[in-house]
């Protein structure tokens, strides 16, 4: 099955049913699908060819998931674009993958411009809004409004094939470049069955997304949505969460993805406690694993909602997800490998390892990417050969733990492991017992180097605002329910932590 088949089949079959809710405008499915074959058409006559990469430089918009469809009715490639990013590192995504053709928005001609100054290749640039006749390096700025609107769609649709590459997503290189994971349509229908058959998805959801659609979470709400026939309602941010909460209740939400940062400013909202939910019938987490103390709060605010957490990386998508039903016994639980999924932890040797021993998580499965975009020495350490001829596995370098009964358990990520007095030590586990003090609003913990014990343990604590919580209150609390070794040495209060675009801390940032 085609990406671009999960909206066709869904307007062949529910043409006149609301698809998309964005910008206070509603969209049916038939709506989408021939706004999408028109653009695909004024895509291939700006040159697009299939295989071809077109970037999308938009934020959450109709624009955006109209755009996503038309590159992939083209036969091109799309890659999805931080709205955010600045010139230099657009034009770097730009040249890395010689992009053919670049679609953003015509507030932002001054980025456009500017990046596409040093991208040679780059045959057709669109914008969407009023583009007073701006020229970008040469390049004429179509109007991507007109094409949406008035366009003719194409006669003769891109012969595509499952193996063809439908979407190339960037995420931080080791290098400090970004690198691009390379999914094809294979991989990504693979992902969205399984992500869309535990999560029991069916036409009747309507689900709320705040996420960037340039973040893999916030894109796959809008192609799982339209996978089942469902309403995704797109909002720029979580910025407002007063408004997203009366959206919920307006729209009779059943849905809501959502990341730990927005766990965060929710249970500091004590007017959800009084406020009822009866549509909402899940709430979903990956990206970074929940504390346990959010979970639970979350369960009290949202008590009628399923709660999943999850596990996934962007190489991959998905690996995990624990069953409602069991988050009272094991809440620091990501559960286990979701359907067509193999995970299993091996130790530094390549070598399965038993229950409750630390080692690196590996994963199999259909959803596995195909690389990263020109880079073999990179693909080469991430995917290996598995026990299968042919099978390439993905080696996460995040280490993690098994129980007796198979359920995984998130440590940390290799490269975050802290040896402090000869210990290795795992600031999840210290972070699970910070977000179980009172006060503490988020948390994040590093190590520091130190001549006497190698690393120390420094913990960054926000607090809520005007509680008395003090540093010894911290350290005591943390000397009654961790051993001595995993005791911070050093405790520093800040307003709030930095974050990445997806609401990961950049622990980077805290040294």
């Amino acid at each position: 099955m085609l990406v671009q088949s999960f909206l066709e089949k869904s307007a062949a079959l529910l043409p006149d049913k609301t698809a998309l809710i964005a910008g206070g405008e509603r969209y049916s499915y038939a709506d989408i699908n021939g706004m999408a074959n028109r653009v695909a058409s004024a895509l291939a006559s700006a040159g697009l060819q299939k295989g071809e990469r077109a970037a999308v430089f938009l934020d959450n918009s109709l624009e955006a998931v109209v755009s996503i469809f038309a590159v992939l009715k083209a036969g091109g490639v799309f890659l999805m674009v931080n709205p955010t990013m600045k010139a230099e590192k657009l034009s770097y995504i730009l040249n890395n993958c010689r992009a053919s053709v670049l679609i953003g928005p015509a507030s932002k001609t001054a980025v456009v411009t500017e990046a596409v100054k040093n991208a040679p290749q780059l045959r057709g640039v669109f914008l969407a809004g009023k583009i007073n006749g701006a020229t970008s390096s040469g390049i004429a700025a179509l109007s991507f409004d007109e094409a949406t609107n008035t366009g003719a769609a194409a006669s003769t649709p891109v012969r595509s094939t499952e193996s063809d590459l439908a979407t190339i997503i960037y995420t931080s290189g080791s290098t400090g470049s970004p690198k691009g994971v390379m999914m094809a349509h294979s991989n990504m229908t693979a992902a969205a069955d399984s992500i869309t058959a535990y999560l029991e998805n069916t036409a009747d959801d309507i689900i709320l997304n705040t996420l960037p659609v340039s973040f893999d979470y916030g894109l796959y709400q809008v192609l799982m949505a339209f996978k089942t026939g469902a309403t995704v309602i797109l909002e720029k941010s979580f910025m407002y969460p007063y408004r997203i909460i009366e959206t919920m209740l307006k729209e009779k939400v059943t849905g809501f993805p959502i990341v730990p940062t927005m766990s965060a400013i929710l249970l500091q909202m004590e007017d959800i406690k009084k406020m009822s939910f009866p549509a909402l019938r899940y709430i979903s987490n990956t990206a970074a694993a929940l504390p346990v103390s959010h979970i639970q709060k979350l369960r009290e605010f949202f008590s009628g909602a399923k709660m999943y957490s999850m596990y996934g990386l962007t190489e991959c998508k998905r690996v995990s997800y624990l069953v409602p039903e069991e988050i009272d016994r094991r809440p620091g639980s990501v559960g286990k490998a979701m359907p067509n999924t193999e995970a299993y932890i091996v130790n530094e040797n390549g070598t399965r390892v038993g229950p409750n021993v630390i080692g690196e998580l590996v994963v199999s499965g259909p959803h596995v990417m195909r690389g990263y975009w020109e880079m073999p020495e990179e693909t080469a350490l991430m995917l290996r050969p598995g026990a299968n001829a042919g099978e390439l596995v993905l080696y996460t370098g995040d280490l993690f733990k098994a129980d007796d009964e198979g359920y995984l358990y998130f440590v940390g990520r290799r490269d975050d492991m802290i040896k402090s007095r000869g210990e290795k030590v795992s600031p999840r586990e210290i972070e699970h017992v910070l977000y179980s003090i009172d006060g503490v609003v988020e948390a994040a913990v590093i190590g520091v180097p130190d001549p006497i014990l190698g690393q120390a343990i420094k913990a960054v604590v926000v607090k809520k605002e005007r509680h008395p919580l003090t540093e010894k209150d911290i350290l005591s609390f943390c000397a009654k329910h961790l051993e001595d070794h995993m005791v911070p040495k050093v405790i520093e209060f800040t307003a709030s932590l930095p974050k990445t675009d997806t609401g990961k801390i950049k622990k980077v940032c805290l040294n």
